[in-house]
């Protein structure tokens, strides 16, 4: 019986840009290339890109053979992952893609098996001569690959390595220890002077969320960079992204400046008197736009509607050229009879409910504010749109302390108590990165090297 083997790739020059595709089908037993597949499909991410890359090799194999197994081979986890049914398929635009390629054939008669990006050079190629042709204001030309098609090229297995399968936590955490050790963890850079590294204070869960973001970040950071399309330097998107799975939606998180309540730690939430930035907080504004300007990576700006955040935003816009959005679901928490008090005071006034709101995240504060369970349903709420909206861009979010450190929470997978054991400053910078797979990695939390003089 005869055997096919199908190698896929996608590419993306700005991710979301110009895209293209290129697939093989490949005789496994003799290893000549049967037929090469490429497309230019215009404005289109890394992912889809590969989706469709793998489409058009299914569609390929069928029309030579529809009884002949398959062995789908593709440098994208992310692709074969979903496709081998160990990764849910959460984002809204690749799961008609994949269910698509999961009806060309019946179950079973394909597998796939991913390879490291040099042993898909074939595809690779073919995938930058469609972007290629597309750039022309053209189609990519199969008769540019005749030479190609006609020469066998044998194909053996991709070498199974120590480093375990796709997507391994401990074996990527090693191999970010190992970067990290040897002054190769460049390709994550932090902002400013900072050291890149997570703040928890506290001990127990703050510890073990930390962890976690580590071994996440590891994935990142022992990821390969994209090499750059033929002809055409990659431009930077993100703060840096695994490229297997595209650039992630990345959230930088910069709380407001201070107001007069901030040095005084008062509580200070959405249903107070939404008090203005002061002179301190004006100056944070703009020495963290300035900080934001030489970084050159914020797209967009998004920001709560509470007075202080939108001063703090407008400055930063002003700075980079931006318009500012705003979105209610990034508004503070309602602390309700709390507004305007310090901890002390509502410790003194309200003793009973503060020690239920400080062990159960479902108690409100006194007077019907908002619970920590009820904030966290509506910044995940707003988070979901956000990632939606923003995917593969990079996006300065202007909001408060809980809603930041709800972000962070959520991302590390920490228990809700963990809010207690952060620390965030007025101004600070932290930044939460989104990945097509649906997980995501802190990258850097409660950075204030911009405020130094």
């Amino acid at each position: 019986m005869r055997e096919f083997i199908v190698e896929a790739d996608g590419g993306s020059r700005g991710n979301p840009g110009p895209a293209g595709y290129g697939s093989v089908v490949i005789d496994a037993a003799t290893g000549e290339t049967l037929v090469e597949r490429a497309e230019y499909i215009g404005i289109a991410t890394n992912n889809v890109a590969e989706y469709r890359g793998l489409l058009a090799g299914l569609r390929a194999a069928r029309e030579l053979d529809p009884a002949a197994p398959v062995r789908v081979r593709m440098d994208s986890k992310l692709v074969v992952e979903q496709m081998s049914g160990r990764w849910k398929i959460k984002h809204p635009g690749m799961k008609p893609l994949a269910a698509e390629a999961a009806g060309i054939y019946p179950p079973g008669q394909v597998t796939y098996e991913w390879i490291p990006r040099e042993h898909n050079k074939h595809a690779d190629r073919l995938a930058n001569e469609a972007m290629d042709a597309g750039k022309r204001g053209e189609q990519w030309d199969p008769g540019a690959s005749m030479a190609a098609l006609n020469a066998p090229s044998p194909v053996s297995p991709a070498p199974r390595t120590p480093s375990g399968p796709p997507g391994d936590a401990t074996a990527g955490a090693a191999k970010a220890r190992q970067a990290l050790a040897e002054g190769r963890a460049g390709s994550t850079p932090a902002l400013g002077d900072a050291a890149g590294t997570a703040t928890v204070t506290g001990t127990g869960t703050g510890t073990a969320a930390t962890s976690d973001a580590d071994r996440r970040a590891a994935r990142t950071l022992a990821s390969p960079s994209p090499a750059p399309a033929s002809g055409q330097a990659q431009p930077a998107v993100g703060w840096g992204a695994a490229p297997d799975l595209g650039a992630p939606a990345t959230f930088v998180l910069l709380r407001h400046g201070e107001t007069p309540l901030t040095p005084e730690k008062r509580f200070s939430g959405s249903g107070g008197s939404d008090p203005a930035l002061s002179a301190v907080g004006r100056e944070q504004a703009e020495r963290v736009a300035d900080a934001l300007a030489r970084r050159g990576t914020v797209q967009h700006i998004v920001a709560s509607p509470l007075a202080r955040t939108r001063e703090t935003a407008a400055a930063v816009a002003a700075r980079l050229g931006l318009e500012v959005t705003v979105d209610d679901g990034l508004r503070e928490t309602d602390f309700g009879a709390w507004e305007g008090l310090t901890f002390g005071e509502v410790r003194e006034r309200h003793p009973d409910d503060l020690n239920a709101w400080l062990s159960d995240p479902e108690a409100e504060p006194t007077g019907g504010g908002e619970s920590f369970a009820a904030t966290a349903v509506r910044i995940a709420a707003a988070r979901d749109k956000l990632v939606a909206a923003y995917a593969g861009r990079t996006v300065l979010l202007v909001t408060h302390v809980t809603p930041i450190k709800t972000l962070v929470r959520l991302a590390l997978g920490a228990p809700p108590e963990s809010l207690f054991r952060m620390e965030l400053s007025a101004a600070s910078l932290s930044v939460v990165a989104y990945y097509a797979d649906g997980n995501a990695s802190v990258r850097l939390l409660n950075d204030t090297s911009h405020l130094r003089g």
